[in-house]
């Protein structure tokens, strides 16, 4: 068509009608091409859609953990780091918040995002559950489920069968109704159900294998026309394919020999708990991973988490999991590439992809090449070979002979040779770029100014809590009930409230020696009122939910009020009978009486659910003025149960926000009516950031609400921009010297390119300065390098001709480009760090 539309003896007008006529024509054509249906089935080796096998790079992106408006760019990232196939849970506890009321907006819109997907021009996973686990709020499972008689979850119990069935039979009919699953033209060519069970399943007995085996035959029989996974489930029946969720699943196996090598979850990272270390996974045992478990025939491999995201609201469960769900994944939470993991790993992947044919229609040729060394050798009778070397030796570098040639393999990699000769990757030789990421703070602005343009003060206004009952009481009870079961999670928050009378002759009152409170609760966390004063606060963590408060209080003569705020931190999101799993206080005691302990545990309690601020919805429009609020410029510090409002501006530029909340103790802050979610700092770190999506702002009269459970300083809340300011890259001549993208259109690669390093700016941004740039023998990592004892000290000019003032520039180890008799027999590196403006 296009050589028609340029021909030039067509007369003018008739040639535009024609391509007129040819591009219309075109674009049906590609719509009822993309639309058409593709068979999905499987065998021994990977899935076969339309009658080709095909080997899958898939990544985690959960549609809630992100908002909508970040939906295309995390999957055109996605994509564009050599991603295949998108995969998420599906969240029934988010979609069915009561029996038969169903929602599907906001970051709930599961329809939009698979369609997002599609329009991708790529696959998905559609993992429906609809038990998930996934450091999620009671695993995914609405709570309501728990209060319908005769409930147990996750075993052969008819009501919880009931309603799970019901579940997973919506999900499907509904995307069948949008024509979503590949069997009608659709990106979906996996389905789950039930996740992680096979673990779980002996500890409820016959009943646990019962349930097994009725998901597995309940999911099939919905007809979706695409397999079923289940993962981590030894016993799936056929055609049912188990698959394997761990760091490593190289020797993992199927249960059936006619079933494909899948991983549904390799961990690039961890989740983050409060309290908790910052976890992270380097990219090069990501990559290794990989390479492994392709190496070891597998078809198809998922990263849990491509993008993390956020655990807006109270959506975490665990306990104790973070807002924060990063997982150290290769793309961040706030929507950006995690460099360099997320180069490394698209650099991987284009490798593999050479590799696919080989490996997808010819049988393994396992060689080994030392004690931790060995090749497996995929050669077809074509001709076409690939193999990939491996050095399981954590410790040692190695250097091995295969096919009359040497190699030298770094400690733990994988070298990938797609032509069984030329090493196009090595797993252990990062040669992408590093970016330096800061979070820019920006203090609060108010969105009111004066007539002459200055901006005013910020002006607060606050609500203070009572501590203790507020209105009428929910219940009253002798003695404790569980927190959960009263709640049932409508809230983090109960209220345990009773009174007693101290006799004037109690020797504390005269002695000046305090009386002991000692709390014991199954947890999660409880903050000790007396006599409206805050006492003492105590909580688990996430390892043991029960805790033990001990401290001194002071009592008065006369009648005194224990007034203890129980918290839940998410509740438990998956272990056997999880579901079952209280919280609470357990034992209330006080020492230093004159005749020995006041044991409280035995008195009546009385109970109230919530905060009189969450019952009156005072962070959202149509609640803010249901209380009144105190205006103030100086709000005050250090003040617990006091709920913070304020109208601000968004920060400026386009960057990702996050609110800093270091100076703060405990709580929920919310954006315009939307929840951000529980904030609880280390008061060790520098910062403490929680993820603010842009979208969420206006323009201006941006309403900013903050609970506070303990007491901080609100002057000192920041919003930050989450700015990529520069980088670094450390490269040296022995890495492999080919790039995927030097492949001709013929097919023939060319293997002499010289080694390079490709340097990228931020959008809109361009190098500004070099400070660092060193060819010869560098070391440090980025931010700290020096040079060494063998320098090129020519290397910043070089670089600084390529790079500055560019937004992205290419620098080659070549001989015109820097002094390689530098130094002879030493294998020499390029370092650089740059400043992006």
């Amino acid at each position: 068509m296009a050589k028609l539309c340029s021909t030039n003896p067509t007369p003018v007008k008739t040639r535009l009608i024609l391509c007129t006529i040819l591009s219309t024509v075109s674009i049906l054509a590609t719509l009822v091409s993309s639309a058409a249906a593709n068979n999905v089935s499987y065998d021994r080796r990977s899935l076969i859609i339309n009658g080709q096998r095909k080997l899958l790079i898939s990544a985690s992106i959960h549609y809630p953990r992100s908002v909508p408006a970040m939906w295309p760019g995390l999957v055109q990232t996605a994509k564009e780091g050599g991603v295949d196939v998108i995969e998420t849970y599906v969240f029934w506890n988010g979609h069915e918040l009561s029996p038969d009321n169903y929602y599907f907006g906001g970051r709930y819109d599961l329809v939009k995002f698979v369609k997002i997907v599609q329009q991708a021009g790529m696959y998905m996973i559609l993992r429906i559950g609809p038990f998930v686990a996934a450091e999620w709020n009671f695993g995914g499972v609405p709570v309501w489920l728990h209060y319908v008689p005769g409930t147990v979850f996750r075993t052969d119990n008819e009501p919880f069968k009931h309603y799970m069935q019901k579940f997973v039979a919506f999900i499907v009919d509904l995307m069948k109704q949008e024509k979503l699953f590949s069997s009608q033209g659709g990106p979906i060519i996996l389905a789950q159900v039930e996740n992680e069970y096979g673990d779980m399943e002996r500890n409820y007995g016959d009943g646990g294998k019962r349930y097994a085996l009725w998901a597995a035959n309940m999911a099939v029989s919905l007809n979706t026309g695409v397999p079923w996974i289940m993962c981590q489930q030894y016993d799936a029946p056929d055609p049912v394919i188990n698959t394997c969720n761990s760091f490593y699943c190289d020797q993992f196996t199927p249960n059936s020999p006619n079933k494909p090598k899948m991983w549904t979850e390799n961990w690039p990272g961890w989740f983050k708990t409060f309290g908790g270390r910052d976890p992270h996974r380097p990219p090069e045992d990501v990559a290794y991973a990989v390479a492994r478990f392709f190496q070891k025939g597998g078809s198809l491999q998922n990263y849990y988490m491509y993008h993390g995201g956020t655990n807006f609201g109270r959506t975490s469960g665990g306990p104790f999991i973070t807002t924060s769900y990063d997982y150290d994944a290769p793309i961040d939470e706030y929507g950006l590439p995690r460099l360099p993991k997320w180069a490394h790993l698209k650099d991987l992947h284009r490798a593999i992809k050479l590799c696919e044919h080989a490996l997808l229609n010819s049988e393994p040729n396992l060689l080994s090449l030392g004690p931790l060394q060995e090749v497996d050798v995929y050669a077809e009778p074509s001709g076409a070979c690939a193999a990939f070397i491996a050095n399981m030796d954590d410790k040692n570098d190695k250097i091995v002979q295969f096919r009359n040639m040497s190699y030298h393999l770094p400690a733990w990699s994988v070298s990938i040779l797609p032509d069984c000769k030329n090493v196009v990757f090595n797993t252990a030789k990062v040669g992408s770029q590093t970016s330096k990421v800061e979070m820019v703070q920006e203090n609060l602005q108010p969105s009111s100014a004066s007539v002459d343009g200055d901006i005013k003060g910020l002006q607060w206004e606050i609500f203070v809590e009572k501590a203790g009952i507020w209105g009428e009481a929910d219940l009253v009870r002798n003695g404790f009930v569980d927190h959960i079961n009263t709640t049932k999670d409508t809230s983090d928050y109960l209220w345990y409230t009773t009174s007693f009378h101290v006799g004037e002759d109690e020797e504390f009152l005269r002695d000046g020696n305090q009386p002991i409170l000692i709390v014991e609760s199954k947890g999660h966390a409880v903050h000790a009122f007396v006599n409206q004063k805050l006492q003492a606060s105590a909580s688990g963590n996430d390892s043991v939910s029960s805790f033990k408060l001990q401290s001194p209080i002071s009592l008065k003569a006369g009648n005194n009020e224990i007034a203890l705020l129980s918290m839940t931190v998410g509740l438990q999101n998956g272990g056997p009978f999880y579901d079952s799993v209280g919280a609470g206080l357990t034992s209330v005691q006080i020492s230093g009486f004159n005749n020995g302990p006041k044991d409280l545990s035995i008195v009546n309690w009385t109970y109230r659910i919530g905060l009189e601020g969450e019952h009156q919805g005072i962070y959202k429009a149509d609640g803010l003025s249901s209380v009144k609020w105190i205006s103030t410029s100086e709000p005050p510090k250090e003040q617990p149960l006091t709920w913070y409002k304020a109208i601000v501006n968004a920060p400026p530029g386009d960057e990702p926000i996050g609110i800093d909340m270091i100076h703060m103790g405990k709580g929920l802050a919310w954006l315009n009516g939307e929840e951000i979610g529980r904030y609880w700092p280390r008061k060790s770190s520098i910062h403490d950031e929680y993820h603010v999506p842009r979208s969420w702002f206006k323009p201006s009269g941006n309403i900013l609400v903050v609970f506070e459970e303990k007491g901080g300083d609100p002057t000192e809340i920041r919003f930050s921009r989450r700015k990529t300011t520069g980088f670094c890259a450390i490269v040296s001549e022995d890495h492999p010297t080919f790039k995927p993208e030097s492949l001709d259109q013929d097919g023939t690669q060319d293997y002499k390119n010289n080694v390079i390093v490709q340097l990228k700016c931020p959008i809109n941004t361009r190098v500004s300065t070099v400070k660092f740039a060193s060819f010869g023998t560098p070391s440090g990592t980025c931010g700290s390098y020096t040079t060494g004892d063998c320098h090129d000290p020519s290397s910043i000019s070089v670089v600084e001709k390529v790079c500055l003032n560019k937004n992205k520039c290419t620098v080659e180890l070549t001989e015109e480009s820097f002094n390689k008799g530098l130094c002879p027999g030493t294998i020499k590196k390029l370092a650089v760090e740059a400043v992006c403006s």
